[in-house]
């Protein structure tokens, strides 16, 4: 039998979600999927294998309001997009604030949500 197996589903992102370098303030790309354990970066910016990284982005809640999450990331892999310039990038969280965490788990269990 073939396939992946992940331990966390993964919510797919509605529309475009620009990942911020917190330490830098510059953008390095934006979201392709999101999960209580970390996310998919489609990248604008070449990222330093096996890096750490603080990473903020801002998602909508189940209530409509933004919030934003701000994440310590450990890069685990890269892969060429298939856009010139672009790459995939599979990051894990390591930390995460709790409240924000509280914030996003509501993100991913609203009903509506679409998952990989």
């Amino acid at each position: 039998m073939s396939g992946e197996f992940r331990r966390a589903r993964r919510r797919e992102v509605d529309g475009t979600v620009p990942v911020v370098d917190a330490m830098l303030g510059t953008r390095v790309g934006r979201l392709g999927n999101v999960s209580e354990t970390g996310l998919l970066l489609i990248g604008s910016t070449p990222l330093a294998d096996d890096a750490l990284y603080q990473l903020a982005f801002e998602l909508v809640g189940p209530d409509g309001a933004p919030f934003e999450v701000e994440a310590g990331t450990h890069l685990l892999w890269t892969s060429d997009a298939q856009a010139p310039g672009q790459t995939w990038a599979g990051l894990r969280f390591i930390t995460v604030p709790q409240a924000q965490m509280r914030l996003l788990r509501a993100w991913l269990d609203a009903p509506g949500a679409r998952y990989r």
